[in-house]
């Protein structure tokens, strides 16, 4: 593997006698973008073919040896830093408009972000992707990649179950009758509680991320020459040649040079469901529509780019307790409970984590004041109903897209009702011994709000995201005129591009969707190697090796 270290506009370039790459102006078999959770499972294998060349473009620095991200437990801290893309989201008429969402600016992308908690996709989850026009995507056929899956993923370890934790899981089950859940990846559910299952070292608390899991064996031992690796190096447009086939990537590289990165086979775009829609749209790959109105050529008119944007929105219950709790933790969250409030539903319609931690940062907007020990539940929609659009409002692929969720805009009601069922469910569990115990005054939304109306209103002003945005370039049948990939994860009306990240989403599973992106990762790989196998073999064409001047790009550069 040879990692090229350059540096973003925004940070220092390497210490002295860090290796550079020679990645630019080169061609390869396939161009990732995005070094996150998806594209190091597909970097990885795809780089095992013999012969088989491959690049893959992260914007951010490597996660290698930097503790501050590789300590599960340490995520907090990352949340709105130098590794944060930071997205805003847009005034939200129904709910809170100061949500801001952490996307990952670094090798590994979310998973190297987050609190890898670990859920494979519920089966009744898969249907309905494959009702969706997903066509084969069902859970028998998704079974395989779950099991090539290189991450550890275990349930949380002995030494890491807090004492409030256990007692948690404890009054969930008696006072709501759902099942205690020993490992809940181990067969399907509907309800339950128990501690999750993680991707890490638990003797360590050392993250099993994608790239831990899919990059670092190689980056230490160097027995991958044929994957580059192009850190700090930001994708700005896909290149399509006249007839229509994908050629390449146009990047920007730590001094500012513009280049064009050749597939000689596919590009293929793992940037996330707000970067890869982005990269898209300032393609010309989008609603024409909108890309006329910010005069941007349209090479490709493809209306649901940017569609369909989903997310699992939360609100927060926040108790005081009677003094400070013990601080053994994997990652402040390890419990939770999943609840299905209506038997007709396939799966879980309920969902809650349990933070060992006063989580007030919406609250305290509102006037709450976070006390000095606390724990906090936090209702979540594993099925929202509401669907929201990111778009572009520059041509400048530096302004970053607008984020319109459009949280609790469903017409029936069913999120907000979620939220207010939620709150009443979270004050059952806390009113049951052993947990009751160590709880002392609600702190918010505070005992006084009682009505429909009032916690409503509350939840909907103090709700906030986990991170989970998805469906902006979703799979789709034929006939479907908003799907932007076919069930190959191709893009449609072009060659030579797919799409392999949380936007390809239909709807948004149940259960967290990190296990989804990675499994959706093995997919695509192995349809890559398999058509891959099945064509003859792609020319190879000698290419320069000079860079582009920093001032030629577009025809001038090709």
């Amino acid at each position: 593997m040879h990692p090229q270290h350059n540096s973003h506009p925004r940070h220092d370039t390497p210490a002295s006698g860090t290796e550079y790459g020679t990645g630019y102006d080169t061609e390869y078999d396939y161009v990732v973008v995005g070094g996150g959770t998806a594209g190091c499972v597909i970097a990885s294998r795809l780089a095992e073919e013999p012969g088989t060349t491959v690049a893959l473009i992260e914007g951010g620095p490597s996660d290698l040896d930097r503790p501050e991200v590789l300590t599960l437990r340490r995520w907090m801290g990352l949340l709105g830093g130098e590794l944060d893309y930071d997205y805003p989201t847009t005034v939200q008429p129904h709910g809170n408009s100061h949500i801001r969402h952490s996307r990952a600016r670094v090798l590994g992308g979310c998973s190297s972000h987050n609190t890898l908690i670990s859920f494979k996709p519920l089966p009744s989850d898969w249907a309905e992707w494959e009702a969706a026009g997903a066509a084969g995507w069902g859970a028998d056929a998704m079974e395989p990649y779950w099991a090539r899956l290189r991450n550890r993923i275990v349930p949380v370890g002995a030494a890491d179950r807090n004492a409030i934790a256990r007692d948690f899981v404890t009054a969930a089950h008696h006072a709501l009758g759902v099942p205690l859940i020993e490992g809940f990846n181990r067969e399907p559910f509907t309800e339950g509680t128990g501690f999750f299952d993680l991707a890490y070292h638990p003797e360590t608390n050392q993250r099993s991320s994608a790239s831990a899991a899919y990059l670092h064996p190689h980056l230490r031992a160097g027995d991958r020459p044929h994957l580059t690796l192009l850190l700090e190096t930001w994708a700005y447009r896909v290149e399509l040649g006249r007839d229509g086939r994908v050629r390449g990537v146009r990047v920007r590289g730590a001094d500012g040079a513009l280049s064009l990165l050749r597939a000689r086979r596919e590009v293929v775009l793992c940037a996330g469901a707000v970067d890869t829609p982005r990269l898209l749209l300032h393609s010309g790959i989008g609603p024409a529509r909108d890309l006329e109105k910010l005069d941007i050529p349209v090479v490709h008119d493809l209306p649901g780019v940017g569609e369909n944007l989903l997310d699992h929105p939360e609100s927060v219950i926040v108790w005081e307790t009677h003094g400070p709790i013990p601080d053994n933790s994997a990652m402040d969250s390890d419990a939770g409970l999943f609840v299905r409030r209506d038997p007709a539903s396939p799966g879980p319609d309920l969902m809650f984590h349990f933070y060992q931690i006063p989580f007030t940062d919406n609250p305290e907007r509102l006037g709450y004041r976070r006390p000095p020990h606390g724990v906090s539940m936090t209702p979540n929609i594993p099925k929202p109903r509401s669907r929201g659009r990111l778009y572009l409002t520059s041509a400048d692929p530096a302004v970053k897209p607008a984020l319109d969720f459009r949280y609790f805009s469903d017409p029936d009601g069913y999120d907000a009702r979620t939220l207010v069922d939620g709150i009443r469910i979270a004050r059952e569990v806390a009113r049951q011994e052993p947990l009751a115990g160590w709880l002392g005054r609600e702190v918010c939304p505070g005992p006084e709000l009682v009505t429909d109306e009032e916690l409503s209103a509350y939840a909907r002003r103090a709700a906030h995201t986990v991170y989970h945005p998805a469906g902006t370039c979703r799979m789709g049948a034929p006939d479907d005129p908003l799907a932007v990939v076919d069930p190959a994860l191709r893009v449609r009306g072009l060659a030579n591009l797919r799409i392999a990240d949380a936007s390809v989403f239909p709807t948004i599973p149940a259960v967290n969707p990190m296990v989804g992106v990675l499994m959706t990762g093995e997919r695509a790989a192995a349809l890559l190697r398999a058509d891959s196998s099945a064509a003859p073999a792609a020319p190879r064409i000698p290419a320069p090796r000079r860079r582009a001047h920093p001032e030629q790009s577009g025809e001038n550069a090709r």
